[in-house]
């Protein structure tokens, strides 16, 4: 699991709560870093804050949609996007949580079986903006 927010304590928090539910996480602080340890390792899911400094989330995810694949991506963030919203943005993600986040709901849906053959809609968690 990668986790990539500029906030350096939003980010610990978020990566010490997933790797109390189990998972192993890395932690980049913006888009450079994250696109370093992806080419350096395969990462199951990126979640990712929408409002990164320089290249932003959105732009993150399209890079790494575009380049791994197989990394579901969800993005964070306290500016609420409605699943149309993610629908018209066309990058990747297969999830929005709200910012603050209830971190064993995230780490419910992040442990979802999403078929990457298969298309996914757009995961938005309860209190997103419709």
């Amino acid at each position: 699991m990668l986790v990539v927010d500029d906030e350096s304590s939003h980010a610990r928090v978020t990566s010490i709560g997933l790797r109390i539910e189990g998972f192993e996480v890395e932690v980049a602080a913006n888009a450079d870093g994250a696109l370093t340890m992806l080419d350096a390792q395969e990462f199951d899911a990126a979640v990712i804050d929408l409002m990164l400094p320089g290249t932003n989330g959105i732009q993150l995810a399209r890079l790494i949609r575009d380049r791994h694949p197989r990394t579901r991506i969800v993005l964070t963030s306290a500016y609420h996007l409605s699943e149309r919203q993610l629908m018209r943005i066309d990058c990747g993600v297969v999830g929005f949580v709200p910012k603050p986040f209830d971190l064993s709901e995230l780490a419910r849906f992040l442990r979802g079986k999403l078929p990457a053959e298969e298309p996914q809609r757009p995961f938005v968690a309860p209190g997103a903006a419709a």
